[in-house]
């Protein structure tokens, strides 16, 4: 709790809020939170062990003992088919020449052949090859899969769960407005405004100063600057070629301005007057990323939820541009993890995409957890199942694709497989094949594998298929 002082905190590591809060006297601060433009005194009511970071630890410590993987198939089939077959085997040899008078070298020869044939060598080995295969094609499209089981959950994956920050936004500040005397404006228009703000910022470390230097700083160039002030949460002042400016948000034009008017378009706006009038206001937002909305749509996914800590209004701005179904926002790590978990038990597949600390518990309780590796956090990475090295989500849609192939070509082995050798097995059950039918069982094992191998292969080329 702050007990002196005020300033802007960015929480975006802990709750994904894009835009800095400002705290101040007797307001709560999150252990892990980052003060950027005051100094502040703070007194701790908790432990580490209560605090939110070691909660976000325990959460994902708890939610990786919950989670189940699927068991490979063959080490289910091979439990059920390996006595059978045996079986089958030996009753081939000894019923006829027993019950029947059946010669014992031929039928002995038969039920060599029925075991020959029988041998899962082709299940075993194409199997695993096959995942092998898929998870190589997702790494030569920048995606690292940690598991062959991963793609099989992949493949089946019904809802899709995303961060807000980072996944489906730039994570950044970007222009998105100007409004200057009540026109509304785009682009390099109204340049006086813009060199007016970026001489009055020039000299604050704060995020969106920043942002606002990259943009328009070369406009302010030749600017004289004097009298520099920072407010605390507040914004900036500045006397700019003799001229005083106020730089900030709404509370500090209200202090100092009569005539002023608040912008209506969602992000963070950055109003200027100077002590006789209100000049105007420059709107800077998360920008959603270029390729988020088509990714969606090709990822084919029957549900999407977009989850984030941030505003209402900027969370359902987003979700409406990237065409997601349902909107959450304002939540904790905790509240992220427990909408999953619901999810989850109205027996819906999971996959959840994020970058951040707090996204590290849901990224675990989800059945596929990815993490967008290129300006995720090491714990987010850590704790998911799939890492896309790089900021596109198209390479979900990607991985997607190639889960789905993976795992028909698995299928098409196991069915190509067993019934090749249960027709054998049949042929010489019933006398079909004579003695001399094991080059018959040999092809049975030794080329239904070759024949599956090369079939497993194909999952290599999956990874071309692109988004279109």
């Amino acid at each position: 709790v702050i007990t002196d002082g005020t300033s802007q905190f960015d929480m975006k590591s802990l709750t994904g809020e894009t835009i800095p809060v400002t705290k101040g006297v007797g307001d709560s601060v999150l252990a892990g939170s980052v003060s950027l433009d005051g100094t502040v005194t703070v007194k701790a009511e908790k432990e580490y062990k209560d605090s939110t970071v070691s909660r976000i630890l325990d959460m994902l410590e708890k939610s990786q003992d919950k989670k189940s993987h699927a068991q490979k198939f063959i080490t289910r089939f091979a439990r059920i088919y390996t006595p059978i077959v045996c079986l089958i085997a030996v009753l081939i040899m000894v019923v006829p020449p027993l019950f029947f008078n059946g010669q014992w070298h031929e039928w002995l020869y038969r039920g060599l052949s029925a075991l020959v044939v029988s041998c899962p060598c082709a299940l075993v080995i194409s199997i695993p090859l096959s995942f092998f295969a898929g998870i190589g094609a997702c790494s030569r499209e920048g995606i690292l899969v940690k598991g062959g089981n991963y793609l099989e959950i992949l493949a089946k994956a019904d809802t899709g769960v995303f961060d807000k920050t980072g996944t489906l936004t730039n994570g950044k500040f970007e222009f998105v407005t100007c409004e200057h005397n009540h026109c509304h404006c785009k682009d390099n228009q109204h340049r006086e405004l813009l060199k007016i703000i970026a001489a009055c910022e020039r000299y604050s470390n704060h995020p969106i100063a920043k942002s606002i230097n990259v943009a328009f700083g070369h406009y302010a160039d030749e600017c004289e600057v004097k009298d520099s002030k920072t407010y605390a949460g507040l914004g900036v002042s500045a006397i700019v070629d003799g001229v005083k400016y106020y730089v900030g948000n709404e509370k500090l034009m209200k202090e100092h301005c009569n005539d002023f008017k608040e912008t209506n378009v969602i992000g963070t706006a950055i109003y200027c007057c100077s002590e006789s009038e209100f000049m105007g206001d420059i709107v800077f937002a998360d920008i959603i990323k270029q390729d988020s909305k088509d990714a969606l749509k090709a990822l084919g996914i029957a549900k999407t939820v977009m989850m984030t800590g941030d505003k209402e209004e900027i969370a359902k701005d987003i979700a409406s541009k990237a065409g997601i179904d349902t909107v959450y926002s304002r939540l904790m790590p905790d509240e992220k993890a427990n909408i999953v978990s619901e999810l989850q038990k109205s027996g819906s597949t999971v996959v959840y995409t994020g970058d951040g600390i707090n996204d590290a518990p849901v990224l675990s309780q989800a059945d596929v957890g990815v993490a967008m590796g290129g300006a995720g956090s090491d714990i987010a990475v850590e704790a998911s199942d799939m890492v896309i090295m790089g900021d596109s989500l198209s390479k979900l849609a990607i991985g997607k694709k190639v889960a789905k192939k993976t795992i028909r070509i698995v299928h098409e082995n196991i069915i190509f497989a067993i019934a090749v050798k249960l027709l054998i097995i049949i042929g010489c059950a019933i006398g079909i094949f004579d003695e001399n039918a094991m080059w018959l069982a040999v092809f049975g094992d030794v080329g239904v594998c070759l024949i599956a191998i090369a079939n497993s292969l194909r999952a290599l080329r999956v990874g071309k298929i692109k988004n279109k």
